[in-house]
């Protein structure tokens, strides 16, 4: 193994690596060093703490389903930062709520149909009334999740929502940077 991939699995708390990593790895491809230094930056991003960063990372891995990075992620958060069943639960449901709004809001997008724009959703989402990560940062992972899903009526709505709550475009920015580099990470991990 080389001393670049070495470095990436140390990055993220791993101890073994995989077989499309090794894969990288034998062919010599130059992309793990990509992914090596676009991770490592990505989750020092200035506008981010390295609290936020990590939960964006969990939120985009948990929409992956990606249980290798679920765990490192989720015991960087717990060893580093904290990370209590409380907030660790309500990161699962932004994830399982924004694939229910994502799939419902993109199927009312797609058909514009006056019956699907106009009947109530009726969709229950207690969850974001009172968030225990505060509204701003959930807006913004709610957003990053959406990105992902590729809800654009989310996305809007979710952009405009984190702005309201006091952020910028500038931190809006970085933490869909830092979705697209941990999802690319989630297809080598």
């Amino acid at each position: 193994m080389t001393e670049t991939t070495t470095s990436l699995l140390e990055l993220l708390g791993l101890t073994e690596s995989n077989t499309t990593l090794n894969n990288l790895d034998a062919s010599g491809s130059k992309y793990i060093k990509d992914l090596k230094i676009n991770t490592s930056n990505a989750l020092q991003y200035e506008t981010l703490t390295p609290k936020e960063s990590l939960l964006i990372a969990l939120a985009t891995v948990l929409n992956e389903k990606n249980t290798t990075l679920i765990e490192t992620f989720t015991n960087q958060l717990t060893e580093k930062h904290g990370l209590n069943s409380e907030e660790h639960g309500e990161l699962i449901g932004i994830v399982s709520l924004m694939n229910v709004n994502n799939i419902f809001y993109r199927f009312k997008h797609f058909a514009e149909k006056e019956y699907y724009n106009t009947a109530p959703a009726g969709i229950k989402m207690s969850v974001m009334m009172n968030p225990v990560l505060g509204k701003e940062l959930f807006e913004l992972i709610s957003l990053c999740v959406s990105a992902i899903n590729g809800c654009e009526t989310c996305v809007k709505a979710h952009e405009q929502s984190v702005l309201q709550h006091g952020s910028n475009e500038k931190r809006i920015f970085e933490a869909i940077k830092l979705t697209a580099i941990i999802k690319g990470l989630s297809v080598v991990i």
